[in-house]
């Protein structure tokens, strides 16, 4: 079973762009961490003790772990603790660093992870962008020795991409995986964050009236007519996969 990580800027983009995904990998046995950038805070309708208690039930509902990455130096934004050892980033403030690139690093090698999942990288959240450019360094960072780093080495062996865009763009994935079975574990991970995706008056995706469920139903099962499946969510990669047989595809 394969170490995997799930970076996300905001508590709710892995979700958004690819959770019924994780609930399958974590259905399989695979170790999946989600790692959030920040707290999501600020946000019109929620606060950081509302958030938490989203991302949290969210992530239960997923059957996977999370953890808030901690950076070193002094915080920026909208505030930020010492606790850990460190702060958490800001909503809208998260920045190419080295500081950051040390701390997903860190967190690489922890989690020993083998397989990375991240933003797709054009978009129009600075977030979104700083985010993946982070962890693309990241990942090269944490195969480092005589880095001051936790753990050993490690120089996972992919990155994919994950569309949870702010682009009023249709994507063009490399490969999508076969999700059925697992859309209402998606719909019901968004809709723990209640904030972002339910509550009267958010600034969402969504078409006027239509709900997390619509709105899901509708980018799976699209996605799951390019591949024959009923539901499917789509990734691009970089690096060419590498097949061994064709068992795995879908026919």
């Amino acid at each position: 079973m394969a170490q995997i990580l799930v970076v996300g800027p905001h508590p709710d983009d892995q979700e958004a762009g690819m959770g019924a995904t994780i609930a399958k990998l974590a259905s399989q046995g695979h170790d999946v961490l989600l790692l959030d950038m920040t707290n999501g805070e600020p946000t019109p309708l929620g606060d950081p003790a509302t958030r938490e208690r989203e991302a949290a039930r969210a992530t239960e509902i997923l059957g996977v772990k999370r953890r808030m990455l901690r950076v070193e130096g002094p915080a920026r934004g909208f505030g930020g603790d010492s606790a850990w050892g460190g702060h958490a980033l800001s909503n809208r403030w998260i920045e190419h660093t080295i500081e950051a690139r040390r701390a997903v690093a860190g967190v690489i090698r922890e989690h020993r992870a083998a397989i990375l999942f991240v933003p797709f990288y054009e978009d129009a959240h600075p977030d979104h962008k700083a985010t993946t450019r982070i962890v693309e360094d990241a990942r090269f960072d944490a195969k480092l020795t005589k880095a001051d780093l936790p753990g050993e080495p490690i120089y996972p062996k992919w990155v994919f991409y994950y569309y949870a865009t702010h682009l009023r763009w249709v994507a063009n994935p490399g490969f999508c995986v076969d999700v059925t079975g697992f859309e209402g574990k998606k719909i019901a991970a968004m809709e723990a964050y209640h904030t972002q995706f339910v509550a009267p008056g958010r600034i969402g995706a969504q078409p006027k009236g239509h709900g997390v469920r619509e709105w899901v139903e509708h980018s799976l099962g699209y996605f799951g007519t390019r591949i024959g499946t009923l539901y499917a969510e789509p990734f691009f990669t970089k690096e060419p996969l590498g097949l061994g047989s064709l068992d795995g595809l879908v026919m």
